[in-house]
């Protein structure tokens, strides 16, 4: 008679890594996605998003009202029909989803010479959610867990509201591995320089040469970079070493923020307002970069390359170019690589070094 019992799995029960061989597993999280174009997963989406308090801090009792009553009832139309113009129909799915599973799969290519490691990617609203691919990962014996956050400039609404979905998963864990989170990268040479040849790789491409090119990171509004959010001097910071970079001077390279959202004041310069100031100015040709996104999404592709592009040739400009994000090219799977094989110092050992 066997006595011996497998352990039942429940929702606060995972593997324990003593059946199983030890491994070290590196989790991609990005943004999110909405599961479809249609109002019912957009509104999923949506309240997922717009309840989470690092991304609104208003008091529930204020925001909820018009979070339910209003916002719920109208935006899910509205971003579905914008999800619509930029949808990969192919998979049925959205691009940022498509971008960040290719990264995760060049990734593992990548680092195929350390066998013991897993990579996976995850999501921070939507799908594949962060706590489903983290007990996979747990599962297959992972004991230790590396996350990076797809986000180059560190903010409370980005990288800590990631790193807080990790750990409400690791909570409910009974095996709970050890974890680093990867920091903030704005200022890292190797996404610097990643930035830059990206962008004379595409200008190259282009018949016109751009009197202005502006950097545009998505916004947050002004009072929680005063509370000592770091999301704005990071990505001036971004700026100035690519105009460093690049030679470019202050007038060639300049910032702005974009994707406001709500009545409240956010972070300045506006992208929207600055490039329709550029067009009444007589400038005629711009181009677009989007240093804070590690893949194209909504807010490039939609937002950037498709609205903004319209504000500008309205107001006067004549030739507009949207830049790629780093996406899963060669320059930017380098600089994903080099921070995961950076941050996995210590828990892996090199071919040669072993």
């Amino acid at each position: 008679m066997n006595l011996t019992t497998e352990p039942a799995k429940s929702e606060r029960q995972t593997a324990s890594p003593v059946t199983k061989p030890e491994k070290i597993g590196v989790l991609l999280v990005n943004l999110g996605t909405p599961d479809g174009t249609a109002f019912a997963p957009m509104w999923r989406y949506l309240r997922e998003f717009l309840s989470d308090r690092r991304v609104i801090e208003k008091s529930r009792i204020t925001w909820y009202p018009i979070l339910y009553g209003i916002i719920l009832n109208t935006r899910p139309s509205k971003s579905g029909a914008n999800y619509e113009k930029i949808w990969n129909r192919e998979r049925n799915e959205s691009p940022l989803l498509t971008l960040t599973r290719s990264q995760g799969d060049k990734l593992a290519e990548a680092l195929s010479d350390l066998p013991n490691v897993v990579v996976d990617w995850a999501m921070r609203y939507g799908n594949p959610s962060t706590e489903s691919v983290a007990r996979r990962l747990v599962d297959q014996g992972c004991t230790r867990l590396l996350m990076l956050p797809l986000y180059p400039q560190y903010s409370a609404t980005t990288t800590a509201t990631a790193n807080d979905k990790l750990f409400e998963a690791l909570m409910k864990m009974r095996f709970m591995p050890a974890l680093r989170s990867a920091p903030a990268y704005y200022d890292e040479p190797v996404y610097i320089e990643a930035l830059a040849r990206s962008i004379e790789n595409h200008l190259a491409t282009l018949d016109f040469e751009p009197e202005v090119v502006i950097a545009s990171y998505h916004g947050i509004p002004k009072s929680y970079a005063e509370k000592g959010d770091p999301y704005p001097s990071q990505c001036f910071e971004t700026t100035r070493l690519l105009r460093e970079r690049l030679g470019w001077d202050e007038k060639k390279l300049i910032t702005s923020f974009q994707s406001l959202f709500g009545r409240e004041e956010w972070v300045k310069p506006y992208t929207d307002k600055t490039v329709e100031r550029l067009a009444h100015e007589g400038v005629k040709s711009i181009a677009i970069v989007n240093p804070g996104f590690a893949a194209d999404c909504i807010e490039t592709l939609e937002e950037i390359a498709q609205e903004v592009a319209g504000i500008f040739l309205d107001a006067g400009g004549k030739n507009f170019s949207h830049i790629p994000c780093l996406n899963d090219s060669a320059e930017g799977m380098a600089v994903i690589e080099n921070l995961v094989r950076r941050e996995l110092s210590g828990w892996v050992q090199s071919p040669e070094t072993a």
